[in-house]
């Protein structure tokens, strides 16, 4: 069984899934969503089969440039 400990803060990951960034970035899923795709081939995008993952540094510095989403 799986302990707190065993389990890394958003900010500890790498790539975030969408529920993750929701959380961590304080932006609505639907948000989310329609960046991705709008921008497939963003650098901040990484796709397993059709899970949706964001590299949470990348995406940090595409949010610090962007002024609306």
């Amino acid at each position: 069984m799986k302990t707190e400990k065993d389990y890394l803060m958003a900010s500890e990951k790498y790539n975030l899934t969408i529920k993750e960034a929701v959380q961590y970035f304080n932006i609505g899923e639907k948000s989310l969503r329609k960046l991705v795709s709008d921008n497939p081939t963003a650098d901040y995008i990484l796709m397993v089969g059709n899970k949706i993952l964001l590299k949470r540094k990348l995406f940090e510095q595409f949010i610090d440039e962007t002024s609306t989403i």
